[in-house]
């Protein structure tokens, strides 16, 4: 079977849904079809909601009803009888069913057809009943497709599999296009100002408010500093308190004296128009506190746009800076933040460098390496599973 002609379906969310990872499937398998460089659409497996089946209408999209254990039994014998010569699972554990989406396995149990399961989520100290579940997917998985290294580390310390079964491909960025950085900067008023962008459903996990109280320091170094907070509140935090939070952070902006210096995008970005704001700001921040977060789609978007960044040291952002630590801060510590972003903004060659690293970094980030790369994987796993067909015949 050549390149081109290998049949692939994808098993996960994807738009129009809005979430990370259907966004993140939809280019993965655009990447994927042009590298392969063939006109046939590969399947998509589309995990969905009653409500969301109608938006899934192409002859190649296929819905399954995450909370239906017998669509996932059925969606197997389709696939089975079908062309199909490898499925790419995209593996999130809130988008199955089940309890810690366990209705996954009533698929992978029934389905003949090789399986490549990316883990988005990968602990480093799992605990039930996610263990269980984790280790049946990569059980019944021909490979582990992982997007930091560290997570290799994991996979092999609690679930004893063997490192040949685990491939380390990067999470695809977009290719940069500066010509629209400055008609970006006009539009959204950043022209003459330092900005600072940092994307996210808005929750309380995102180390905001240690940010602001860094800027309340900054600017009186720094006096045209900007940093924009973009997104919407994340639909479970609005589903429990409403926009109390956004309230809260609004008020701690007044208090700070930073109504000037703070902008909050509060409403769904678009992809394209999130790339954009991406690339035309001046530096990206991730000051999360959780070190246990082991991809940012968000981060590597910077990465692959050739943004400078500024992060705290969770395991993606170690991981993605490639021993770069100066681009590092610890959580929490508002005079170190302070420091390093005065010194940033006062220093325009320091700031040039760490550009320079990022666009150096990012440049393995963009989707047709990664396309590729992921395309070459499916590939060796379609033709083992041929070799392992042929010797039983």
């Amino acid at each position: 079977m050549t390149t081109a002609s290998l049949p692939i379906a994808y098993l996960s969310t994807y738009v129009p849904k809005k979430c990370g990872l259907a966004t993140f499937t939809h280019h993965l398998r655009e990447a994927v079809s042009r590298s392969k460089g063939s006109p046939v659409a590969d399947w998509v497996v589309a995990m969905c909601n009653p409500e969301e089946l109608e938006a899934y209408r192409e002859p190649w999209q296929f819905p399954l009803l995450k909370q239906e254990a017998g669509e996932y039994r059925a969606m197997a014998d389709i696939l089975n009888r079908s062309e199909i010569q490898v499925v790419s699972l995209q593996h999130e554990f809130g988008i199955f069913g089940g309890e810690a989406g366990r209705h996954l396995l009533e698929l992978l149990e029934r389905l003949k057809k090789p399986v490549v399961t990316t883990f988005h989520t990968v602990f480093e100290n799992p605990v039930e009943p996610y263990a269980s579940v984790q280790a049946a997917i990569a059980e019944r998985s021909e490979c582990i497709h992982v997007m930091n290294r560290k997570a290799v580390g994991y996979l092999r310390e609690h679930f004893g599999i063997p490192p040949e079964k685990i491939a380390f491909i990067p999470h695809g960025a977009p290719v940069p296009n500066r010509s629209e950085r400055s008609l970006t900067r006009r539009q959204y008023g950043w022209e003459g100002r330092k900005a600072v962008f940092q994307f996210g459903l808005l929750s309380r996990s995102k180390g905001i408010e240690s940010l602001l109280r860094a800027f309340a320091k900054a600017v009186n170094a720094v006096p045209d500093l900007l940093y924009i907070i973009a997104g919407q509140t994340h639909p479970e935090v609005k589903k429990h308190e409403g926009e109390s939070y956004r309230e809260e952070l609004t008020a701690l902006i007044e208090e700070l004296g930073l109504t000037h210096h703070v902008k909050m995008m509060n409403r769904y970005v678009p992809e394209d128009e999130l790339v954009s704001l991406i690339s035309a700001c001046d530096l990206y921040v991730t000051p999360y506190p959780g070190m246990q977060q082991i991809t940012s789609g968000t981060l590597a978007y910077a990465a692959g746009l050739g943004r400078p960044i500024l992060s705290t040291p969770y395991s993606y952002a170690k991981d993605l800076v490639q021993g770069r630590d100066e681009l590092l801060l610890p959580y929490g510590d508002t005079e170190a933040w302070s420091a390093k972003i005065i010194e940033l903004f006062s220093f325009p060659g320091l700031l040039a460098d760490y550009e320079r690293w990022m666009a150096e970094i990012g440049a393995s980030l963009q989707w047709p390496q990664v396309g590729a790369q992921y395309l070459g994987l499916l590939e060796r796993v379609a033709a083992n599973q041929q070799r392992s067909m042929a010797d039983v015949v």
